[in-house]
């Protein structure tokens, strides 16, 4: 039936999380997968990226891009400010946005 299978889905999931929390997320799914296979599973990388996905895991995805603008403030600063001829207080300010997606 498909309790034996569950129960390794369940063990698989259990082990996924404890690879990636191990690692403080520094995992992403090819390393995942990879200790995975280490410790004798038989598993493709998709089906651990998967898991990994629908459980929320992403692994801490360091930004390569040394300046990327975020163009989602464009429009949103109020007219007036603008006229008050408006400047960031610091050459380097940076915008705070959600990077999550990228």
């Amino acid at each position: 039936g498909s309790g034996k299978r569950s129960e390794e889905i369940a063990k698989l999931i259990a082990k996924i999380k404890e690879i990636f929390n191990h690692h403080q997320g520094r995992y992403g799914y090819r390393r995942v997968a990879l200790q995975l296979i280490k410790e004798g599973w038989s598993i493709p990388e998709k089906t651990v990226r998967c898991w990994m996905h629908k459980l929320g895991l992403k692994g801490i995805r360091r930004n390569k891009r040394k300046y990327s603008s975020y163009k989602g403030t464009i429009g949103k600063i109020a007219p007036n400010l603008i006229h008050r001829d408006f400047f960031a207080p610091m050459p380097n300010m940076k915008w705070h946005t959600d990077i999550t997606e990228f």
